[in-house]
């Protein structure tokens, strides 16, 4: 600009360019875009400060011209290792002012000049950014044709009425959602359903080695995929269209499935807030991603905060309700109560005393965050309940009531579960009643000679610990006797449903033995309302 700049023009100009200094009886500026940014300029304002000044070469304005003119706005969206997405705006984009109106904000990466968000709000950005008028460069390129699968898959099952109303529930919500249903309702169904009729690459995340054997054997059955279906784990790596892996193998490798996958399925949602599994919710830019869940709630509470990453819950029934339309089998739940011996008593009662002195009244979520601080009374008093759980749960006198009941019910050819926390309660009780065994320190050849054996005979007694709360598939199962466990919902609930697969005739039955005044009382009480 040449001749004299009175204070108001460079004051102005200052909010758009940095000044460069003299040149041959010129003042020379440069515009910068961050100034621009900040003060909310767009090229247009810039243009038109410009034009009203005085001695502004020509050449130079119809420079500015060019650069201000109404080219399409572009934005680039690429994913980031680690499972982010970016978003780096082309010339002339003043990306901020684009993204109000979202519920969350992007971080700004300075020295980039580019905003950073986890991959799984991808599509909510994408289809920001359209609907404010950018032309969005997607490189993750999953809300496009190019995610749609090789050829369309279909679904050759039938669903009950309450599986297509959870379908349609999940579709009305854009794709996106978790879907509770009691074990043994049908969730692996109708999440086959849905990758079919979603038409999308789709990576299914599960739990253990038995549950990937189980959905690929349920994708031959229900639908004609074929070579389409793929399994990543261990010695077997094929990434095909649709994939089933596990948790563990997904949180390693989810650089090299994210921009790959179009849905994500995660089996068993109720483990997604351990800390690694939610990197995997979070790092999957996938539009389309379904939860399968025996429950809408976890003890401590996280479900509040991973569930909406999945969707949100779009369904939700109980083992009662489908009991009631005939899809499960009629089941009772018999609290069977026993007494702690003498000495144990004793010893209870004192160390609850105990407990309520260190204590003074505080929760034990309040305990914890004491303990976490170094406080010796919240240490104590949680070493101390502990102990009272340990009294409770392994109470000698179940394992008689266990004996009792069991033989019982062998008299009458049932088949029996045993369901328990600890391996050497599992361990007597098998001893007792010649029962076969499954505990997570046995090698998996062994637990699948005893589950395969157990399986093939007319009745009998398996003995479970917590390895066997989740993939046990045992239809003809029609007994549950539960002696010890977390006390959560959710495991209850998924132990109550390996008796309810429906068979002519069956009623199944599940015993609660339950220490007396401990408690165990309060939990029983409390789960009942869980299956009504």
């Amino acid at each position: 600009m040449r001749g004299w700049i009175d204070e108001g023009e460079f004051r102005s100009i200052m909010e758009f360019a940095r000044y460069l200094g003299r040149d041959g009886g010129y003042a020379v500026f440069e515009v910068d875009p961050d100034r621009m940014n900040r003060n909310g300029l767009s090229p247009e304002d810039v243009l038109a400060r410009v034009s009203s000044l005085e001695g502004v070469p020509p050449e130079d304005l119809e420079a500015l011209r060019g650069w201000a003119s109404p080219a399409p706005r572009l934005v680039r969206v690429y994913y980031e290792p680690g499972g982010w997405v970016v978003l780096e705006p082309g010339r002339g984009v003043y990306l901020k002012d684009y993204l109000d109106g979202l519920d969350f904000t992007p971080s700004y990466d300075r020295s980039r000049r580019v905003f950073k968000a986890r991959a799984y709000l991808y599509p909510e950005l994408v289809r920001h950014l359209e609907r404010r008028g950018l032309k969005v460069e997607d490189e993750i390129g999953l809300l496009g044709e190019g995610a749609r699968l090789p050829r369309p898959v279909e679904f050759r099952g039938k669903l009950r009425p309450y599986q297509e109303e959870a379908l349609q529930a999940w579709l009305s919500n854009g794709g996106r959602g978790v879907i509770a249903l009691p074990t043994g309702a049908g969730k692996t169904v109708i999440a086959i359903a849905a990758v079919a009729r979603a038409g999308v690459s789709t990576l299914v995340v599960v739990y253990t080695k038995e549950h990937i054997a189980q959905w690929v054997e349920s994708f031959r059955r229900f639908t004609d995929a074929g070579a389409l279906v793929g399994v990543y784990y261990s010695e077997e790596k094929r990434l095909r269209p649709i994939t089933v892996t596990t948790y563990q193998t997904a949180f390693r490798r989810l650089d090299e499935f994210a921009t790959r996958f179009a849905m994500v399925v995660f089996d068993e949602a109720h483990h997604l807030p351990a800390e690694k599994f939610r990197v995997i919710a979070m790092g999957m830019p996938a539009p389309f991603r379904m939860g399968l869940s025996a429950t809408v709630e976890r003890e401590d509470g996280m479900h509040v905060e991973i569930f909406p990453i999945v969707g949100g819950v779009v369904y939700h029934t109980t083992p009662g309700e489908l009991t009631r339309q005939g899809y499960l089998a009629p089941f009772r739940i018999v609290r069977v109560p026993v007494e702690l011996p003498k000495e144990l008593r004793r010893e209870y009662q004192s160390l609850r005393r105990r407990f309520q002195a260190l204590a003074r009244g505080r929760r034990f979520e309040e305990l914890l965050e004491a303990m976490k601080r170094g406080d010796e009374s919240a240490i104590e008093a949680l070493r101390v309940h502990a102990r009272l759980r340990s009294i409770a749960y392994e109470n000698p006198a179940k394992v008689d009531a266990v004996e009792k009941i069991a033989r019982e019910e062998l008299s009458r050819g049932s088949k029996i579960i045993v369901f328990t926390q600890y391996k050497r309660q599992a361990e007597e009780i098998a001893r007792r009643l010649g029962a076969y065994l499954i505990h997570g320190d046995m090698d998996a050849s062994r637990r699948r000679a005893n589950l395969d054996a157990f399986r093939s005979a007319p009745s009998g007694v398996l003995v479970v610990t917590t390895v066997g709360d989740e993939g046990l598939d045992i239809p003809d199962a029609n007994v549950g006797i539960l002696v010890s466990g977390t006390g959560s919902r959710r495991q209850f609930l998924q132990r109550l449903g390996r008796l309810l697969r429906p068979a002519p005739g069956k009623r199944a039955v599940l015993y609660e033995i339950v220490s007396a005044g401990t408690p165990e009382e309060y939990q029983s009480r409390r789960r009942r309302g869980l299956v009504a």
